[in-house]
């Protein structure tokens, strides 16, 4: 028989093997801090020097620096956010954004309130040296140090452990952790730490295209359409991230999350036949302008959609073209770390962020309509209704705080027969789950949560005299236009990823109303002094964002 062997014939002659690094990534420019000397020490191995790294060396890095990443930013995102104010194309409402976004950075730079609200889930991505000795139990120190930032400092708890294919729990210590390590290089033990949010992670997408795509006409075209479903929910101008190709459907994903958040800007910037990752540039400034033009601007019209863009191309198979897009959001959370012989050592964010505010803050954002939530509901709906979409307002009075997991409890009250209550009938409702309430304070980091995630809820709340007026961020879904001109509502938005600063300003008292169970997600009241936000959707069926494709 001439059927082949199990075995190949290792006689026969290949080339030498050359092995290219799929991400070959240049010098690290990063400024470091030290943390600490302890933990680390170098011991002789069969004659070589080894970097013996301790457990606690491995918690105190992970605890330092998902503390500095909730309250710090680096300078070159702040530097942004300086530029916008200084653009004379940008439009009022993207400098009225960039101001409060500073604003809301020299806050939380005081290291009580975190800048967001949505603390994020840890992530932890260690790259370990072939000259590193742990005692094994990597992944564990690492989530410690990330358990322990979340519980001594003022930070929210957002990971919901399943009891059963329907039933969570708040875990109550944002555990766990998303971690892993990878073996590489020979004497450092590198990291990169991140916070993200619910909002951006949200606005990750995988599409499955055809290699007939890979025209520059039909490219751009496909990737402006779907630019556009980003839409403003994650707290516009973004870092946006596009993933061209990948060895998998995961890897592509996985790529767009390190671009977005500037780990891959050392790629070289152009292919080779041995498959390596590069950047686009030229595809990076042109989509940059794209979104320029789109109108969209900092979540309420305007220029900045985006503050930059990164394009990775990378290799794939032939009968697959992923194309990954994501955005790291205006809380721009993440941060290097590295282990060597010296010490601990943490990328130095920006600690004084005051430097980057104007000397004299301008008047931004239009004429501002104060609004009195003391009022009677109908009463504050025939003061919205005098007004047009886009109207710049300042609240003040009660408003009700619900979101995801108490909506369900109300509709549930519906379902059953039963009304609203009338505390959701005569206030506006409020989307967002707050940050722990630091000591002294009247309330923790509490800035709006997404609002399309509450937008099958509309219609039938409405319907039962709630949710009359809404506030939250980002734009929604035809229903809920639908339902505010059907039973004269209306939809706010407010600033997403300002949290910070409507907590030290805005919002002067926080109590639970109702499902306390529910821990941030808890149904509470809370009294609010100049809150802002912009009539977005009116009682007569006008969308802003529908205006902008976005609706």
């Amino acid at each position: 028989m001439n059927a082949p062997t199990a075995f190949p014939d290792q006689s026969k002659p290949v080339p030498p093997y050359k092995h290219t690094p799929l991400f070959p990534l240049g010098k690290d420019e990063t400024p470091y801090k030290k943390i600490t000397a302890e933990g680390v020490r170098v011991e002789k191995v069969l004659g070589k020097d080894m970097l013996v790294v301790s457990r606690e060396a491995l918690r105190a890095l992970s605890e330092a620096a998902f503390g500095d990443i909730n309250h710090y930013l680096r300078p070159g995102h702040l530097k942004q956010l300086r530029a916008i104010l200084e653009d004379g194309e940008a439009s009022p409402n993207d400098k009225f954004v960039a101001l409060d976004f500073l604003k809301n950075a020299n806050i939380a730079a005081g290291g009580v309130l975190p800048m967001c609200q949505d603390t994020g889930t840890a992530i932890i991505m260690g790259k370990k040296g072939c000259n590193v000795i742990t005692d094994g139990d990597d992944e564990a120190a690492l989530s410690e140090g990330a358990r322990d930032a979340y519980l001594r400092r003022n930070l929210r708890y957002s990971q919901v452990a399943p009891l059963s294919m329907y039933e969570e729990k708040n875990t109550a210590n944002n555990m766990p952790a998303q971690c892993e390590i990878y073996a590489e290089g020979d004497d450092a033990y590198k990291f990169m730490f991140m916070a993200k949010g619910g909002g951006s992670a949200n606005k990750s997408f995988l599409f499955q295209a055809t290699p007939s795509v890979l025209t520059k006409d039909r490219l751009l075209a496909f990737l402006k359409e779907k630019i556009l479903t980003l839409g403003t929910a994650a707290c516009p101008p973004y870092h946006l991230a596009i993933v061209i190709g990948g060895t998998s459907a995961e890897l592509c994903m996985k790529t767009v999350k390190l671009a977005s958040a500037r780990y891959l800007d050392a790629l070289p910037t152009h292919g080779s036949p041995d498959g390596n990752a590069f950047r686009d540039v030229e595809m990076e400034q042109e989509i940059h302008k794209m979104t320029q033009s789109l109108g969209v601007g900092a979540q309420f019209g305007g220029k900045y959609f985006c503050h930059d863009v990164r394009v990775i191309r990378m290799p794939r198979h032939g009968a697959s073209l992923p194309i990954g897009l994501g955005v790291s959001c205006s809380a721009d959370r993440q941060v290097l770390g590295k282990i060597t012989k010296d010490g601990v050592y943490l990328e130095e964010l920006e600690h004084n962020p005051a430097q980057y505010l104007p000397e004299v803050e301008q008047a931004l954002g239009g004429e501002v309509v104060k609004i009195d939530l003391n009022q009677p509901m109908k009463d504050i709906l025939a003061t919205f209704s005098k007004h047009p979409i886009k109207t710049r307002v300042s609240m003040s009075g009660t408003m009700i705080v619900a979101r995801d997991s108490a909506h369900a409890k109300l509709r549930e009250r519906l379902e059953k027969g039963e009304p609203l209550p009338d505390y959701f009938k005569n206030h506006p409702v409020y989307y967002a789950g707050p940050a722990k309430t630091p000591e002294g304070y009247a309330s923790g980091a509490f800035g709006p949560t997404t609002a399309g995630r509450m937008d099958s809820f509309v219609d039938q709340f409405q319907a039962a005299g709630g949710s009359m007026v809404m506030v939250a961020k980002g734009n929604r879904a035809p229903a809920v236009r639908e339902a505010c001109k059907k039973y004269g509502g209306f939809y706010l938005g407010s600033i997403g990823g300002a949290a910070a600063n409507l907590a030290e300003h805005c919002i002067k008292k926080v109590e639970v109303l109702e499902y306390p169970e529910l821990g941030m997600e808890a149904i509470w009241r809370i009294e609010v002094v100049d809150f802002p936000a912009f009539i977005i959707i009116d009682d007569k069926g006008n969308d802003f964002f529908k205006e902008l494709n976005l609706g």
